[in-house]
């Protein structure tokens, strides 16, 4: 019996690759090499996996960037002089898009990934309610930014400049724990992704080097801060971690209110 026309009508066609006829694997969306079925559960692991890890990839970097530019283009309107120097922006693009990004990728499945219904094959990658957690995400880390700007100005902080670049990229790097799960930061066990603190701590060396370090100096025009000023700093990017853990809360706390709210209609629907 040929199986060719059924497999070809499928949503997703599954053959053989040992048993299987060759008609049948040409046919196929899949073709399983070693001819069992299990395999078909961990590729569907394994493809949600990478497909979750390039979302938040996704977040990570749209909240980040846009963040970047509204902080760039919001102070002079706020009577703020310009926040950043070019070279503040490649740098914050290279070392937060790059390692922190790439240890993304090496997230492992969330423990429930095989219990979620499967989504619409039309859905877009970046959804309503994703654009709207970028907006708001990338507005906590813009108005932080331009608080300690505000701040470290009024203070008469010289080093000012310093602050709001180490700030920028401290509040990125707390993003990419944050992205990690749409719950908690911890959840899911907060050492689960060595690769992603390795490089969270590796670039943030790094953004240590570039503000005490002679060279560090000369190319990005910094000044090495006082403790109390990287203290500010640091407390700055963990307060906006905490926005970010908030905002994922109420977001969790509406989508839960909805769900009660159509399950109950859904009851009082029903004929007695």
């Amino acid at each position: 019996m040929n199986d060719a026309p059924a497999l070809s009508r499928a949503h997703v066609g599954i053959a053989m690759g040992r048993a299987g006829t060759d008609v049948a694997r040409e046919a196929a969306d899949l073709v399983l090499a070693d001819d069992n079925f299990a395999t078909i559960i961990a590729a569907i692991r394994e493809g949600r996996r990478i497909y979750d890890n390039i979302r938040k990839y996704i977040r990570y970097v749209l909240a980040c960037n846009l963040a970047e530019v509204l902080v760039i283009f919001s102070a002079p309107l706020i009577g703020l002089p310009l926040p950043l120097l070019p070279v503040h922006i490649l740098w914050i693009n290279l070392v937060t898009d790059g390692l922190p990004g790439l240890a993304l990728a090496a997230e492992p499945a969330d423990r429930d990934i095989m219990h979620r219904t499967p989504r619409p094959p039309w859905e877009p990658i970046v959804t309503w309610d994703m654009a709207t957690a970028l907006a708001s995400t990338g507005l906590i880390l813009a108005g932080t930014t331009l608080a300690v700007q505000f701040w470290a100005m009024e203070a008469g902080r010289q080093n000012w400049q310093t602050m709001v670049f180490a700030v920028l990229t401290f509040l990125q790097l707390g993003q990419a724990l944050a992205v990690r799960s749409p719950s908690s930061v911890f959840s899911g066990g907060f050492l689960r992704n060595p690769s992603l603190l390795l490089a969270l701590s590796a670039t943030a060396l790094l953004q240590l080097a570039v503000i005490y370090t002679p060279l560090g100096n000369r190319l990005f025009s910094t000044a090495p801060l006082a403790l109390t000023d990287l203290a500010i700093c640091l407390a700055a990017s963990l307060t906006g971690l905490a926005a970010s853990e908030i905002v994922k809360a109420f977001r969790r706390n509406r989508s839960a209110a909805a769900g009660r709210s159509i399950a109950g209609t859904s009851l009082s629907a029903q004929p007695d």
